[in-house]
């Protein structure tokens, strides 16, 4: 299993994630051109990709998406809210319905050798998840823009083997920050974003011996920093008596505008 982060933050994002034989997109949040050129990077061509997975309607996750669908004829696949909004989204332009694909939260589904799991996730969109891939004996799990988290979510992101998950804001930066009230409010509650620390809390009940690497993903560019962000983490798991070095998992934070480090795992 192959997994890197084209782009990850508040103004877009974008994930690769291949097995041996199928390659897709987790989210197009950026320019079409900017994902061209990272996969570019990555050694792949867009246009051999197998489709692309959308866990919501959001603009900085669906942004790149009419382009890609129209240059490389890409399906998509998302949930019936989901691809409802996002065929309502004026600015992407005109889309080819037939390429669309529904998808129901917790009923698995395979494309070639990869089995991929979509989980509802509490984002405030209208009907979001989150994915975990399989192929192999091996599972990576994608979940960013949750809110909060459960027991649901933590027994279907268990047992992963490599692990993207949200670390968006620090609380104290966004409480005085520029944001208005209402947008602070939003972050903070059941709905919005995890912060810092809750994203440590999540991963607490995630370590597992199977568990390698972790990237920490969708930082606000105003409210975060990246070494903030790891570090807080890294100490909210120290409190919970995982140590990462102890355990040898890798853990970074993911780029916001370029690629990260190329994970693989088999």
């Amino acid at each position: 299993m192959r997994l890197t982060s084209i782009a990850s933050g508040s103004s877009g994002n974008c994930i690769f994630v291949s097995s041996g034989k199928s390659r897709f997109l987790v989210d197009t949040g950026i320019s079409a051109k900017r994902i061209e050129q990272g996969l570019s990077e990555l050694g792949e061509d867009a246009s051999k990709l197998d489709g692309i997975l959308i866990t919501h309607e959001h603009i900085d996750h669906i942004g790149g998406l009419g382009v890609m669908m129209r240059r490389h004829k890409l399906p998509v696949f998302a949930t019936a809210g989901t691809i409802d909004c996002i065929l309502q989204t004026k600015k992407l332009g005109e889309m080819d319905r037939s390429l669309f694909y529904a998808v129901t939260p917790d009923v698995p589904f395979q494309i070639k050798d990869l089995v991929i799991d979509p989980s509802s996730t509490w984002h405030d969109a209208k009907d979001p998840v989150c994915y975990s891939f399989y192929s192999e004996g091996v599972k990576a799990s994608v979940a960013t823009d949750l809110g909060n988290f459960d027991d649901y979510l933590v027994e279907k992101l268990s047992g992963s083997d490599i692990l993207f998950v949200e670390a968006n804001h620090d609380v104290k930066m966004l409480e005085v920050g520029k944001y208005p009230y209402p947008l602070k409010q939003r972050i903070l509650g059941s709905r919005g974003h995890l912060s810092n620390e809750r994203s440590g809390q999540l991963l607490s009940r995630l370590v597992c011996d199977r568990l390698k690497n972790i990237y920490l993903g969708h930082l606000s560019k105003d409210n975060n920093y990246p070494d903030l962000a790891y570090e807080t983490v890294k100490l909210e798991l120290l409190l919970h008596n995982i140590d990462l070095n102890k355990l040898n998992i890798h853990m970074e934070v993911a780029k916001r505008d370029t690629l990260s480090t190329l994970c693989q795992v088999s």
